[in-house]
């Protein structure tokens, strides 16, 4: 793998390209520097997000940030449902004996801003949701992984938001479409390696929307631990590098809420997450 810490994908300004960078403040919180308008500094790291090494000496000026993972570099995009003990309890719901699984397809994937959450026509019903996650990226490719090992294929950690139509969603009991429409699992700001969070299950994790903490939660609240996730998804299964994990969300979803509170056009969702950043985007409803 790679020699960076805190790997973002972006377009330059000096050359309007699009390049990785290792940050050169990794302090920073650069999802809320974007939105602000503070300038980013990123080092040019050369090759993929898998074996890319940092470029001494030669920096570049952030003009947009990207999806850490473009398309092309994800293989496959695995997500939790009900991983949180305090979102089952908000949801009435028994605690499952094994991860819930359901995918995304690539084409759900989306950059922090200035891009946005794009709500489709199909889900302007006054029922779309955010999910603040934990998202784990695979680095090797592995199968039937022992769970004392399962940390050592991860490439690094990132934030998501698992955008959701409720309505479709409830109408069955495959989860797939109502949370795979285009554009519903943004990315980033910044993927961070597993030298700089060598404990996925410490970490804080937080959503706001329009200024109000929505979600409030901590992975050490997850049912099922990343190392459990590994070592359960990869039983019989090869997880392929650039897989990528949607590791949960914990309570405070919209759905629950009193009154329920829902995605609304120009609205701003922001997932926050210890060590990471903060994941910002704006709510654009489709007009086509």
């Amino acid at each position: 793998m790679g020699n960076w810490t805190h790997l973002i994908r972006f377009i330059a300004k000096e050359d309007q390209q699009v390049h990785l960078g290792q940050l050169v403040d990794t302090s920073r919180d650069v999802g809320k520097d974007s939105v602000d308008g503070v300038e980013i500094k990123a080092y040019l790291v050369r090759g993929s997000i898998f074996d890319g090494k940092i470029v001494p000496g030669v920096v570049y000026t952030v003009e947009r940030l990207l999806s850490p993972v473009s398309p092309s570099e994800c293989s496959y995009i695995r997500c939790l449902g009900l991983n949180y003990k305090d979102h089952a309890k908000e949801g009435g719901f028994a605690l499952p004996q094994v991860p819930v699984l359901f995918t995304k397809p690539r084409t759900a994937l989306a950059d922090p801003y200035p891009a946005a959450v794009t709500i489709p026509k199909v889900a302007q019903d006054g029922t779309s949701d955010y999910e603040g996650e934990l998202c784990a990226v695979i680095g090797r490719t592995g199968r039937d992984i022992p769970e004392d090992e399962a940390l050592d294929y991860v490439l690094g950690y990132t934030g998501s938001n698992d955008v959701s139509a409720r309505k479709l969603q409830l109408l069955t009991a495959q989860w797939c479409f109502a949370k795979g429409l285009d554009g519903s699992c943004p990315l980033g700001p910044v993927l961070v390696a597993p030298s700089a969070i060598p404990d996925p299950q410490k970490l804080t994790i937080k959503t706001i929307y329009n200024g109000d903490v929505v979600q409030d939660g901590h992975t050490s609240d997850m049912i099922f631990t990343l190392r459990q996730q590994i070592a359960y998804l990869s039983q019989g299964t090869t997880l392929e590098a650039g897989s990528i994990i949607l590791t949960g969300t914990p309570a405070g979803i919209g759905f629950f809420r009193k009154p329920p509170v829902v995605l609304e056009n120009g609205g701003d969702v922001r997932v926050e997450i210890e060590g990471i950043g903060t994941l910002v985007n704006r709510v654009r409803y489709d007009e086509d």
